[in-house]
């Protein structure tokens, strides 16, 4: 069956041509007609292929893009994007954890320095008034799309050097022997603002997890505090059930 003839099939009273194309290709992908990572053809290849106008195509898969489905690179085209899904049980920094599945995890820096610690953390730390702490604020990316924007606080008694952080905070802390052993993570569901938005390259107000983590040595010292908000479309949480 030709896309063409597919397209004609799943007509429907009242159902815009460009939803009816989005959900064919939802299909598509779904049935592995198109992998993950894989060049989606070209907005006029659609086109001619689904005898529909350029303006039908753009608008199915600005659709699917808003679900999630397909990500856009710049000056490159419109691929089929991962989600990401992460064990609730699982304490794995953010470049581990893309490592295992595969994917290349890069950062856009916004801020690394450090400062005296804000009166929260010092409670939430445990820190004398006037201490010491390093901030490390930046946009992770997942193959090259923004995937989270991260906040990550660290007491300077723990990471000496906050320029030791290249890619990895856990490499970091590990390399000086404050590498958490145990955590705490809250996720709350959120929406995005226009600053979180535009780093994220999301719409204003679209659906985010925010994620607080605290990473703690065998001790029980705390030596991390992380706030974060993941894309909604791209970012899954998997809890383990076992029955009592």
């Amino acid at each position: 069956m030709t896309w063409h003839h597919e397209l004609l099939v799943s007509r429907a009273e009242d159902t815009p041509i460009y939803v009816r194309l989005a959900t064919i290709l939802r299909e598509k992908i779904q049935q592995g007609e198109f992998s993950v990572g894989d060049a989606l053809p070209s907005e006029r290849d659609i086109a001619e292929r689904m005898a529909v106008s350029r303006v039908t195509v753009r608008k199915a898969i600005d659709l699917l893009m808003r679900e999630g489905v397909l990500s856009r690179k710049h000056g490159s085209g419109t691929y089929i994007a991962p989600r990401i899904e992460q064990p609730s049980s699982l304490l794995a920094g953010f470049s581990e954890d893309l490592r295992r599945r595969g994917l290349i995890a890069g950062s856009v820096w916004l801020e690394k320095s450090t400062d005296t610690a804000s009166p929260d953390e010092v409670i939430a730390f445990g820190l004398a008034v006037n201490a010491r702490v390093k901030r490390f604020r930046r946009i992770r990316t997942a193959n090259g799309e923004p995937l989270a924007l991260e906040h990550a606080i660290v007491p300077e008694a723990y990471l000496p050097d906050h320029d030791s952080v290249d890619n990895s905070l856990y490499a970091a802390l590990d390399a000086v022997g404050n590498k958490p052993v145990t955590g705490l993570q809250r996720v709350t569901a959120s929406l995005a603002s226009e600053e979180e938005a535009q780093n994220l390259g999301v719409p204003s107000g679209a659906a985010v997890l925010r994620i607080e983590r605290r990473g703690y040595l065998a001790d029980g010292t705390i030596v991390e505090l992380t706030r974060s908000a993941y894309r909604g479309d791209r970012y899954d949480f998997v809890s383990e059930l076992r029955a009592i």
